[in-house]
């Protein structure tokens, strides 16, 4: 890549003149990395920042797929007053790049005690490896090394990622001071860059340089020689990172395109916000899917042409699907839904003789139980959920009506199939709130009703989904006490809405999609 220097462009790279090691009396704008550029795939973790119309330029680190970590003097009005950035969306439309990949920020969640802000991202970057953060407390002595993409001491805007070691001179509550060694500096562009401490080949991520004195940057005095640092600290935050990213789980949503394939989106719940659907792993001539979230792991389940079912598994950690695989033992298989359930999933499918058949895979031990027949006939959908130990199933009879059945799996029973009144009924959904089971249904009418059981308790009156109509199928999902609701249109699109803990419903949103046959949601996992 040329590293001939390009047009200056607006980067206030907002790093604050700082001493290292010392108070300072004055303030000046810092910058990019004085360093070597780094090799190909180095530091890939290294993110770049376009805040407004090049109004800014700042660096940050990719610690989670979707969350980069940078300075919040990056977003402030006043770059010297970090600490008044307000959480939410940015003011400025902001572009991060890692790589070749780019995504919006769509809010910034800050920390009031120093320089520092989360800022998720709209889509998952996926094939860079995030930059863990240190569990430990830095120490005076230690050597960091800082990658960023700011000025040089030649350059005013560097194409590629530049790094320089710093010495660790001093360490307090919430930041570090350092100094560049062999020429090393913090220069315009760099704010928010992670300073790294490497051990054992591992990088971890200590500090997030927050301001500097620039000597030997590109455009600072030729007078100013010092080339010291002010970093935010991190290594005591993974709590605090963890909590954001788990107040803002995901849900995953998997669905079968008119290509008979299975396609994978994953969508925030506090802002609607999705990715783009990516195809998963090896799977074609697939009808009707379902899955379950277990640990760190998505378990996908989909009837084939040859009317088995296939499996495949996505490694949250890798973020990697894994080849599809036959379930054994089974043949003739119409539909299939699954529940998770420890280290197991219980799956029910719809035998060619219309009778509701179940098997458990159990992921410890690697192996499956052989399908046994739930007594039932004429059966055209199943779906489940679980309460406990327990399962609670729905079917849709012959007589298109909706029957109920609880399995005690501590007891090893199953009660009788009871009516749950209905009529017309063409589609179901589960989920559970608690100890509260919603039911989904899509109606003659190709709207979607709704009823809830709590403690297995009585049924209430169905109630209409608010704005709901010419639906074909749901999903539905849950985390906290959000409930998701998916429904593919008569445009055979896909719509999605939430359920509130208040009971409110939010307006529905269109996911971008077309041609779509099926769907399947569950909950992303999260690390925290």
């Amino acid at each position: 890549m040329s590293r001939k220097s390009q047009p200056r462009l607006r980067r206030a790279g907002v790093l604050l003149a700082a001493a290292a090691a010392s108070t300072l009396s004055s303030f000046a704008p810092a910058g990019a990395v004085v360093g070597d550029p780094a090799a190909d795939g180095s530091y890939a973790f290294t993110a770049s920042l376009v805040i407004g119309d090049h109004l800014r330029g700042c660096t940050g680190a990719l610690v989670d797929r979707y969350w980069a970590l940078t300075a919040a003097s990056c977003f402030a009005d006043d770059p010297a007053q970090p600490q008044a950035l307000a959480a939410g969306a940015p003011k400025w439309a902001t572009t991060v790049t890692v790589g070749a990949k780019s995504a919006q920020v769509a809010e910034l969640v800050p920390r009031q005690d120093r320089d520092l802000v989360l800022a998720r991202l709209t889509r998952a970057v996926d094939g860079v490896a995030p930059l863990p953060l240190a569990a430990t407390a830095p120490a005076a002595g230690q050597s960091l090394r800082v990658p960023g993409v700011g000025r040089t001491k030649d350059e005013w805007a560097p194409l590629m990622v530049h790094s320089g070691v710093f010495g660790l001179d001093s360490v307090n509550p919430t930041g570090i001071g350092i100094t560049g060694t062999n020429g090393a500096a913090i220069c315009k562009g760099d704010t928010g860059a992670p300073a790294i401490r490497e051990v054992n080949g591992r990088a971890e991520l200590v500090a997030v340089a927050s301001r500097s004195w620039q000597g030997g940057c590109l455009g600072t005095p030729v007078t100013e020689t010092r080339t010291g640092a002010y970093s935010s600290r991190v290594d005591d935050l993974g709590g605090w990172v963890r909590q954001v990213k788990a107040s803002r789980a995901a849900s995953e949503l998997l669905a079968v395109g008119g290509d008979t394939k299975v396609w994978a989106n994953e969508g925030s719940y506090t802002t609607d916000v999705w990715g783009t659907f990516e195809s998963v792993s090896n799977g074609s001539g697939i009808r009707q899917i379902s899955a379950v979230t277990m640990g760190d792991k998505i378990r996908l389940f989909g009837i084939g042409s040859d009317q088995r079912i296939w499996t495949a598994t996505k490694d949250t950690a890798t973020n990697a699907w894994s080849p599809f695989e036959p379930v054994p033992d089974n043949s003739g298989i119409q539909q299939v839904t699954a529940v998770a359930m420890g280290d197991k999933v219980r799956l029910f499918a719809i035998g060619g003789d219309g009778r509701i058949y179940t098997a458990a895979g159990d992921y410890a031990a690697g192996t499956w139980s052989p399908f046994e027949a739930l007594p039932s006939s004429g059966i055209k959908q199943v779906t489940a959920t679980t309460v406990g130990n327990t399962v609670r199933l729905f079917a849709i009879g012959g007589n298109d009506e909706i029957w109920t059945t609880t399995g005690d799996y501590t007891a090893g029973t199953w009660t009788t199939f009871e009516r749950i009144p209905s009529s017309a009924i063409r589609h179901i959904a589960a989920t559970t709130v608690g100890t509260t089971v919603r039911l989904f249904a899509v109606g003659g009418d190709a709207a979607i009703w709704t009823t809830d059981s709590t403690d297995n308790g009585p049924w209430t009156t169905f109630d209409k989904v608010p704005d709901a109509g010419g639906v074909k199928q749901v999903a539905t999902t849950t985390i906290g006490d959000t409930i998701r609701l998916f429904a593919i249109g008569s445009d055979d699109r896909i719509w999605t809405a939430d359920k509130k803990a208040d009971g409110s419903w939010t307006t529905f949103h269109l996911v971008d999609s077309s041609s779509i046959q099926g769907i399947a949601a569950t909950a992303a996992p999260t690390d925290g």
